[in-house]
């Protein structure tokens, strides 16, 4: 006889998990108890949130569905931000929830939850476990429904008295995996349909890749003179070195790149969902007419034809389907498209100067041309992160860990996950003032777990996004849209790393030296210039243009 903790954690362990991470609460004791000598990691964290987010880098970066587990009504709300991400950035991730005994329900009992109800539209399945017999069963099921189709997040939730209850139940095996394939006339169709076209484009994305895939893709490429892209925030899934790729669809993305997509006669699109965010807001295919032959792979059926009908749809592994086309023979070639399209990459990483001593286009670059090439960087939302997406330079699969819910606060956890899950491997968090303070309190979670992250936070005083919009809309006039901001580098050395400030660019590589040397986790904050605002306009620029287009003066 084992109680419902011991059950379940005997399940995780059944499944390879190695970690979790969790905000402890009095609903799940059982599930503390049994993890104190399961050999699993209890990775303890400073909010749901951020343990939610570091369960979602995970999966994210492994491909198997990260675990967090937290306490029932405050702390599930908390955790909510990381299961919409995992939502939209397609994750494999199971949210565990500690929950009222069975007999208090429906009565408000304190922090009671329908969690049906309430994850409802942003898991791929949520349950409550009435039966410590049928724990196996539902852990089971959950591992499946996560990381089968499209991946995404599952929420269970576990009511306080059946998980401290005790049963007698066999465990489960985790179920065999299924070797990926596609029907050899799929294939036949992509290339019957390449072949016929004069201006192709090919789109990779989506969380169902590997570094194999991202090999495939590359010969792929090569064979056939194709040129690639990549979808928001998914540029680790090819060597941007690669003279094929040709730049990211994303938010802040190349304009030629976005003209490209536009013109473009044949778009095979593999494991990427065709988002607004790829489409700059649905204006670059219209839904309604397309103007274009529109080649489809997911692995998820329901996402073909969910916006845009495809011309030919493909539920299938997008890795597998990769790895047939590279192995195709490519009837023709595109090598002046390719270049003009790589040229047209190469001239928008060339830096745009912006105002100020430390210059984020000039950090981004230094860090692309000195970081190890399985660096792992990770980043939330801001302006700052434009700059990553325009000068940084992806060199293998798994190093990039951003959510393309576009979350705030999101790159400190999701390093510090990729530390823990990578320790041989630098972790390094690019933040903006607004978006660190988010989750900055996971500083304490990377000092007790002794994840040596290096946070570099660009500081304009200003949520930077967000004040680049109002300038557009509502020139000079500011509201709520100033920070008043700490010393950063203090704050680490508060919580016991290492803090570092750089008011010049020559200041940046001492200062990251130090940090690495440190062994600790850091945090170096870089002094921008308050008319620093984006990639390409100055807040001044930004006002002016504002006042031209609402006629103010």
């Amino acid at each position: 006889m084992r109680h419902g903790g011991e059950i379940l954690v005997a399940a995780l362990k059944a499944q390879g998990v190695e970690r979790v991470f969790s905000v402890p609460g009095e609903s799940f004791l059982a599930a503390l108890d049994a993890l104190y000598d399961s050999g699993i990691d209890n990775i303890v964290c400073r909010h749901e949130g951020g343990a939610a987010m570091m369960a979602e880098a995970t999966g994210k970066l492994t491909g198997k569905p990260g675990i967090a587990f937290v306490t029932r009504g405050p702390g599930a709300c908390n955790a909510s931000a990381g299961v919409h991400i995992a939502h939209q950035d397609s994750t494999p991730m199971i949210l565990f929830i500690g929950q009222i005994d069975r007999g208090h329900r429906d009565r408000q009992a304190f922090q009671e939850v329908d969690y049906r109800a309430m994850f409802g539209p942003l898991a791929k399945w949520v349950a409550e476990i009435d039966s410590t017999e049928r724990l196996p069963e539902y852990l089971a099921r959950a591992f499946q429904i996560a990381t089968s189709g499209r991946p995404g997040p599952v929420v269970l939730a576990l009511p306080e008295d059946m998980l401290s209850a005790r049963a007698d139940t066999p465990d489960l095996p985790p179920a065999p995996a299924r070797p990926a394939s596609v029907s050899p006339s799929d294939i036949t169709a992509i290339t019957e349909a390449l072949a016929r076209a004069e201006r192709p484009l090919v789109v990779a994305g989506g969380s169902v890749w590997s570094a194999e895939a991202a090999a495939d893709l590359a010969r792929f490429a090569e064979n056939w003179g194709l040129p690639v892209a990549v979808s928001f925030r998914r540029q680790g899934h090819v060597d941007n070195r690669h003279p094929h790729y040709v730049g990211d669809l994303g938010i802040g993305m190349n304009p030629k790149l976005g003209a490209r997509l536009k013109d473009c006669d044949c778009l095979l699109v593999l494991g990427a969902r065709i988002s607004d965010s790829m489409t700059l807001g649905y204006t670059l295919i219209d839904p309604a007419a397309p103007g274009k032959t529109i080649l489809h792979v997911h692995p998820g059926a329901d996402e073909l034809g969910h916006v845009y009908r495809p011309d030919l749809a493909i539920a299938a592994d997008p890795r597998a389907v990769i790895a047939a086309l590279a192995a195709t023979p490519a009837p023709r070639r595109w090598e002046v498209e390719v270049t003009a399209a790589r040229a047209d990459y190469e001239a928008w990483q060339q830096p745009k100067p912006t105002p100020g001593a430390v210059k984020m286009e000039e950090v981004i670059l230094w860090l692309s041309h000195n970081l190890r090439e399985d660096a792992v960087l990770t980043n939330g939302a801001g302006n700052y992160a434009a700059f990553l997406h325009r000068y940084f330079r992806y060199k293998t699969y798994a190093t990039q860990a951003a959510p393309t819910s576009g979350s705030m606060g999101y790159g400190l956890p999701a390093a510090i996950a990729a530390k823990l899950q990578f320790p041989e491997r630098q972790a390094i968090c690019l933040a903006g003032d607004g978006c660190l303070q988010m989750t900055v309190n996971e500083l304490s979670t990377a000092a007790q777990h002794g994840a040596a992250v290096i946070v570099l936070v660009a500081n304009n005083g200003r949520y930077g996004t967000i004040r680049m919009h109002q300038e557009k809309h509502y020139p000079a006039r500011v509201s709520g849209t100033d920070l008043a901001n700490p010393d950063f580098a203090a704050l680490a050395q508060a919580y016991g790393g290492f803090g570092a400030t750089v008011r010049e660019m020559a200041d940046l590589a001492p200062a990251f030296a130090a940090a690495e040397a440190s062994g600790r986790f850091a945090v170096i904050e870089l002094v921008l210039d308050p008319e620093a605002l984006s990639t390409a306009l100055t807040l001044s620029e930004t006002r002016a243009i504002g006042l031209a287009a609402t006629g103010k003066s």
